[in-house]
């Protein structure tokens, strides 16, 4: 015979469900008669309106502070007091007074399951208590109010960082009611996000904000959603004096080198290869705040890569100065090496002109046999054999002519005082330098 199963764990279930029943009659009978009125026949897990359309909350923020706005991690941190505004009929009461309840008794009501949807982390305060604020009005409307700060992601665009502007939004939606239950708007329109006048921050300032109401599109619905977006303007006097200046005075330092002796080999290479390096140490150091992506090409980065290569080219313009001073010609043989220059071209320019003669002479002589016709065979295969002779002739005028001007141009390259480099390079490098920053503020600053 198979006994009965043992009754001790229904009884514990029973005897919990008892206690837990004795406890929310407790906690009723604490409350006032007036609550205690309200909350009977109660159900919170019920919406107001249930099945007679959808309940209406009206929402406002207050923002307490912006703390940290973050380029590698593309977010920013607020402080916000969210205010929520509905009215649930079955939380009407006679009288002209609001009542003004603890927080904890948040647990009791209906309340809309607002979200914030870009929040990478929040938390509400709890100290000392949790801050929150419930209060109900004669003709049913509740006033709810939180306090949290929370982690919101923003897209930002920094192909002109730091000359960029960025806008971020706040959105707010409701997580499981959609349209046809739950409807949001904002109470007093642009006006329901205050606390930005005050607002102090430490790299931007605060161009425009607006709010704008809409509907997220899911696979299960429609919700409703609020957007509060805010538009931030870099402060550009802080880069100007960590990064722009610095690696201005380094371009201007390269060209010191400019004005030395080209014999003082120490004292150039010395100013070459320091600000080179120092630059690079300055551009590395810009990016260390900035996000490791290669998809931002930033406007930092294009004045830093312009100084870098000023100050490269200003190192190069004295390797190139210095080798041709090795190559130039003394004193003493510089006389004879322009006599032999010359002799050279004039041998060239004879070369070529006996040999333009020579095909000139052969094109007058076929003329004359081709008016003559043929008349007479040999005389008409001779001239086809002295025309063979001379198309060699013409091809190698046509050489010559090459080589003439590949001579000219190599002779023009060729610097008969590399002091000159140095000249040039004092007036070049500067007004390449000033003209290269014209187009660089004016593109990044107004376009």
């Amino acid at each position: 015979m198979i006994s009965p199963a043992p009754k001790r764990p229904v009884l514990l279930i029973l005897l919990i469900c008892g206690m837990m029943g004795d406890s929310v009659l407790a906690a009723e009978e604490i409350l006032p008669p007036t609550i205690q009125k309200l909350m009977k026949g109660y159900n919170k897990y019920l919406r107001p309106f249930f099945g007679n359309g959808p309940v209406t909350v009206g929402m406002s923020l207050d923002i307490a502070s912006i703390d940290t706005i973050s380029e590698i991690n593309m977010d920013y941190t607020a402080t916000i007091f969210l205010r929520q505004r509905w009215t649930d009929e079955r939380l009407c009461f006679e009288g002209n007074k609001s009542l003004s309840l603890d927080g904890r008794l948040v647990e009791l009501l209906w309340v809309p399951d607002t979200f914030i949807v870009d929040s990478k982390k929040s938390f509400l305060h709890d100290i000392t208590v949790e801050n929150r604020l419930i209060r109900i009005f004669p003709n049913g409307t509740v006033l709810y109010a939180l306090r949290i700060t929370t982690t919101v992601a923003c897209r930002m665009d920094l192909t002109k960082y730091p000359m960029d502007r960025q806008t971020c939004t706040l959105q707010l939606e409701s997580w499981g009611y959609n349209v046809k239950d739950v409807v949001f708007y904002w109470t007093r329109g642009n006006q329901s996000v205050s606390g930005l006048d005050t607002l102090q921050l430490a790299q931007y300032t605060l161009e425009d904000h607006y709010t704008s109401e809409s509907e997220a599109v899911y696979e299960t619905g429609n919700y409703p959603k609020l957007i509060f977006h805010f538009r931030l303007k870099r402060s550009i006097l802080y880069f100007i004096l960590e990064t722009y200046v610095p690696s201005s005075a380094l371009v201007v330092l390269s060209w010191v080198s400019f004005w030395i002796s080209q014999s003082s080999v120490p004292a150039r290479i010395c100013i070459g290869v320091t600000t080179v390096l120092t630059m690079t140490t300055l551009m590395m150091g810009a990016r260390t705040s900035l996000p490791n992506a290669n998809c931002f090409i930033k406007a930092i980065d294009v004045y830093l890569g312009i100084c870098f290569s000023f100050i490269f080219g200003a190192l190069i313009e004295y390797a190139v100065a210095h080798f041709c001073t090795l190559h130039q010609p003394n004193a003493t043989n510089a006389f004879m090496y322009g006599q032999e220059m010359q002799e050279r071209e004039e041998e060239m320019n004879g070369i070529v002109a006996s040999v333009g003669t020579q095909a000139l002479r052969a094109r007058k002589r076929e003329e004359m046999l081709s008016r003559a016709g043929s008349t007479t065979s040999p005389t008409h295969s001779q001239a086809k054999e002295e025309s063979a002779v001379d198309e060699p002739r013409g091809r190698c005028a046509k050489t010559l002519r090459v080589v003439r001007r590949v001579a000219r141009f190599l002779n023009c390259c060729h610097v008969e005082n590399p002091h000159y480099i140095d000249n040039y390079s004092r007036l070049s490098f500067p007004l390449s330098f000033i003209f290269i920053n014209l187009i660089y503020w004016t593109y990044y600053l107004y376009f």
